[in-house]
């Protein structure tokens, strides 16, 4: 077994990426084709090759299993029941296997649903489970027993019954119920679940299309393939649409700018493993029709994004996804990530619900946003930046908003996580690793000890800047200094970044750094940061342990002492145009204001107490 083999490019229909329907038809075929080699005997477990994650390896079993099923569910529904393969004789036995005993200590019984914080895990596949019978409902549930469906019934209502985690996870209870109710098995407890759920949801709805992962303040890519996938599919399946349709088609106008030219999705925040399920949310809204952007555009970012991924490797030469971004790379793993993990990309295939003739297929491909014009956007609800330039395909963003810290961790929530703390991210670079100089990353230094971004307040954002402050947390002694903290601006045009620091009760004895973009140096993309104001050294960091793009990077770094309130300013650049623009002119005329000059005319004002940005 190898990857999968595709059909010819029809460069006709696709200019951009030469994918059809049939393209995607033959990845999910591959993907569940080479994960079934790993099944066992009835089918009930699909225990795939790799290290396993914190929830042991029936989980893990589980989980290749229900994400599997989902992709082929997409896979059948959408072709009207049609099922080459085979693939639904052979669920119907997992299931069948798995729910016979579940929680016993054999080869196929699947295990409980309990607590998150106990073995929270299947409660996430059982959502997965179910969106995959619903799918597939005359052609697999129908024809199942009445025991066996009674048996599947018990063991879906364990996610009914115990505690998710507080964030997405009540999507699952949510997807669980909407199912049985869909088969005739609805009652208090479905209906329970279902209102719980929305009123969350409600709850973490920030505007703008825009929710927080639970009740911090987490944005990322799980806005589209979790929040905004769940109840928009279930109201299409009950073809009942409300309001979550109007929320997605405004998060898609955001969500389709993080798309580089190349396809990648920004690589910013959690379960990254997942790849090209970030463009998850584009699809359903063709499907859906709860979409701002055409359906040659819509295909154009989906398609990009698939082919990114199986350009860069992301399956391996038997045809499985790697735990990894584009090879297999653990730093981007989390702990819960297992073998079958990256296999949530199969949401993704949400896609081929739309059928042969639906424009999403039969429209022309047109150009992503990124390929139409430099942009800079300002997303003030999740506190983000960004910035992209036609030149090279870059899509860069400022974070000046998420940061994945739950509300009860206080401030000196300790330790590094480089998928949120950093201040910016792109489709090219990948935050470097745990133990290396960390990227793009404003170092406070007190003491020889050195300090990590976590808890981020926005200050506010305007349309091409964004701004926030943080207190400085360090890794070991005492987690915070008295009264330090630091505030961050971010103006953008075109590919420079003007980055602005002003450090506010600095220890005497405080040292301060600002690293640039992780790159290889023998890559064509170019980092560079240059000094503006109160920086005194100029050198390079090494990051022996890379990124997920590179097994080895640099980063430019500036240094210099503070003590008290101190201001610092630089530009930076990412880009691999090979003769990009000429930086703007800065200046700092008294110690305090900044001003640009831009080489367009423009000018830019920046004040601090209180922090005034305005442009001329």
């Amino acid at each position: 077994m190898t990857a999968p083999r595709l059909p010819a490019e029809d460069r006709r229909l696709s200019p951009h990426t030469g994918y059809t329907r049939r393209h995607w038809e033959a990845v999910a075929d591959g993907l569940v084709e080479a994960a079934w080699r790993w099944a066992t005997p009835c089918g009930a477990l699909l225990d795939l090759p790799g290290r396993p994650s914190s929830n042991g390896v029936r989980s893990d079993g589980l989980e290749g299993y229900a994400r599997t099923f989902l992709a082929a569910a997409f896979r059948i529904a959408g072709s009207g029941g049609d099922d080459p393969h085979g693939w639904l004789p052979r669920y119907a036995d997992g299931i069948q296997a798995g729910t016979r005993t579940p929680g016993r200590d054999d080869a196929e019984s699947w295990p409980v649903i309990l607590d998150h914080d106990v073995a929270g895990q299947p409660m996430v596949e059982s959502a997965s489970v179910a969106l995959g019978l619903r799918l597939t409902r005359p052609w697999l549930w129908d024809r199942l027993d009445e025991p066996t469906q009674d048996r599947v019934e018990d063991w879906l209502r364990g996610a009914l019954r115990h505690v998710p985690s507080p964030n997405n996870w009540y999507l699952f209870p949510f997807t669980v119920a909407g199912f049985l109710e869909s088969v005739g098995r609805g009652d208090a407890e479905t209906a329970h679940a279902r209102t719980r759920s929305l009123e969350l949801l409600d709850t973490w709805y920030q505007g703008d299309g825009w929710y927080s992962d639970g009740d911090g303040r987490a944005y990322d890519h799980y806005n589209g393939w979790a929040l905004h996938l769940y109840p928009v599919l279930d109201g299409h399946l009950a073809g009942k649409p409300d309001g979550h349709g109007e929320r997605l088609r405004r998060h898609l106008a955001d969500l389709s700018l993080m798309f580089g030219s190349d396809g990648a999705p920004l690589h910013f925040g959690r379960s990254l493993t997942y790849r090209f399920a970030a463009a998850s949310a584009i699809g359903l809204g063709a499907v859906t029709g709860d979409t701002p952007l055409a359906p040659g555009a819509s295909r154009r970012l989906l398609s990009g994004a698939l082919r990114h991924f199986l350009d860069h490797g992301a399956m391996d030469s038997t045809g499985l996804l790697s735990v990894g971004w584009h090879g297999p790379h653990p730093p981007t793993a989390q702990h819960y990530s297992g073998p079958a993990s990256p296999y949530w990309a199969s949401k993704a295939f949400v896609c081929l619900l739309a059928p042969e003739d639906h424009p999403l297929w039969t429209d022309v491909e047109l150009p992503a946003p990124v390929e139409e014009r430099d942009r800079v956007a300002a997303m003030p609800a999740p506190g983000l930046l960004l910035q992209s330039t036609v030149a090279d395909g870059i899509v860069r963003l400022h974070n000046h908003g998420s940061d994945h810290v739950r509300p009860e961790e206080g401030e000196s929530a300790a330790g590094d996580d480089p998928h949120y703390g950093r201040q910016a991210y792109s489709t090219r670079t990948g935050p470097t690793a745990r133990g290396n100089t960390a990227d793009n990353h404003l170092n406070v230094v007190v003491d020889g000890v050195g300090s990590v971004r976590r808890r981020i307040h926005p200050l506010g954002a305007g349309a091409d800047w964004a701004a926030s402050w943080h207190r400085p947390v360090f890794v070991s002694g005492s987690p915070l200094r008295p009264g330090l903290r630091v505030e961050s601006v971010t103006v953008a045009r075109g590919p420079w970044e003007l980055r602005a620091h002003r450090v506010i009760a600095a220890p005497c004895g405080t040292r301060v750094a600002l690293t640039g973009w992780a790159t290889d140096p023998a890559d064509e993309l170019q980092s560079r940061l240059f000094p503006v104001y109160g920086w005194e050294f100029r050198d390079e960091a090494r990051a022996p342990h890379g990124t997920a793009f590179t097994r080895w990077a640099t980063m430019p770094r500036l240094s210099a002492d503070a003590e008290g309130t101190a201001l610092f300013v630089a530009l930076a650049i990412l880009t691999a145009d090979p003769a990009p623009p000429s930086p703007p002119v800065v200046e700092v005329p008294d110690g305090g204001r900044i001003v640009v000059h831009w080489k367009d005319g423009g000018r830019t004002r920046i004040s601090f107490d209180p922090l005034v940005v305005t442009h001329t």
